[in-house]
């Protein structure tokens, strides 16, 4: 099933690779390719309590931080606790985590991930209370407050436990309220600089040279293979937000080096569409040992003096598979002819891994092969 499934998504990748080969579909947004530098998410974090969970909260005596943060609370709000034993589990200390979307004004609205922080069992049915959540300056940014929504749960009786999912984390839609504003003119930029997701010499240029014709002068100017800037035009200042929805819709060609994506762990393969090797031959060895042990009873005969006693036997078989050939890789063939020569000898997602590492180390493959 496993081979089945690698060789379903090498003929896949093959096939889209050979139709974007040939028509405009490798054609591909400026938007798609890079983000304007400045325009970001900020994350924040921040820690709180959940409250009002049915017996599955942290039990105190083991979070002591969760005993002193209950306290402390209750004393905010005009309850003395101080020496007394708290032995509620309705209660569980949590991480708060969110990410400040950019150009976020005060008063809207975004969504919270809530995590266990203690030992609770789950945090079904539990209410955040107020939570600040902080910036990496340390300031305050936002307010989280709200029933959590959990998709795993937790189920436990005298002999048995069920869990599915992870009930120990939720989310409250749109639980933080913004606060305070991230600085940030993007009115009063002079020159706009646009970073590449992945980064590529020929594909800088590319853009480069895109939003140059588009714009009509040398306003833009591969700086490094990750990053492009764009001196803002006369006609466009004051209107950044104009020049950027028209550039961002300009299309490249996007390049990039061949590369063999290999995750060990599953035996995924994924191979790009420029991968190409040298005349070569590869064999694949398939010789199995197979061991099996078969006890024999053999009994003494009838009213004889014998024991019952038990013999055992050893059947050692080795297949060698004489099927498996050496098989010629031709040079300079395509990704579908690199995928079908492969399958041809039929082997399976691991051995495919040890020969294509082979195939690198003896000098054949112009890819390079990133281990997942």
């Amino acid at each position: 099933m496993l081979l089945l499934r690698v060789c379903l998504l090498l003929v896949a990748v093959s096939a889209a690779s050979g139709f974007f080969c040939g028509s405009a579909a490798a054609m591909s947004r400026i938007k798609d390719l890079a983000a304007i530098e400045g325009v970001r998410e900020n994350q924040l974090v921040g820690y709180g309590l959940v409250v009002g969970l049915n017996g599955t909260g942290d039990t105190l005596n083991n979070a002591p931080f969760t005993r002193q943060s209950l306290t402390a609370m209750l004393e905010r709000l005009g309850v003395n606790t101080r020496g007394t034993t708290l032995r509620t589990a309705n209660v569980a200390a949590v991480m708060v985590t969110a990410n400040l979307p950019p150009f976020s004004t005060q008063g809207t609205r975004m969504d919270v991930t809530v995590s266990a922080l203690g030992d609770a069992k789950s945090l079904q049915g539990g209410t955040l209370l107020v939570t600040p959540l902080l910036g990496a300056d340390g300031e305050v940014y936002a307010v989280a407050q709200g029933s959590l929504a959990i998709s795993g749960f937790a189920a436990e009786g005298e002999a048995a436990k069920l869990t599915r999912g992870v009930p120990t984390v939720g989310r409250i839609p749109n639980g933080a309220l913004i606060e305070r504003e991230v600085d940030f003119k993007l009115s009063g930029l002079k020159t706009l600089r646009f970073s590449l997701r992945n980064p590529d010499f020929t594909t800088a240029r590319r853009i480069a040279a895109a939003v140059n014709d588009f714009l009509g002068a040398d306003s833009a100017e591969p700086v490094d293979p990750g990053t492009v800037t764009v001196q803002v035009p006369k006609n466009y200042k004051g209107n950044i937000v104009q020049l950027l929805t028209e550039v961002e819709q300009l299309r490249v060609e996007p390049d990039q080096r061949a590369r063999i994506i290999i995750d060990e762990r599953s035996g995924v393969i994924v191979m790009g569409r420029d991968v190409r090797v040298s005349t070569v031959g590869v064999a694949q060895g398939n010789l199995t040992v197979s061991i099996s042990e078969r006890p024999v009873v053999s009994q003494p005969e009838a009213l004889s003096e014998g024991v019952t006693t038990v013999t055992p036997q050893t059947d050692i078989r080795v297949d060698t598979d004489p099927k498996k050939r050496l098989a010629i890789v031709r040079e300079g063939v395509s990704l579908r002819e690199l995928v079908d020569g492969l399958n041809a000898l039929g082997i399976g997602p691991r051995d495919i891994i040890s020969i294509l590492q082979a195939i690198k180390s003896a000098g054949a493959l112009q890819a390079d092969i990133e281990v997942m």
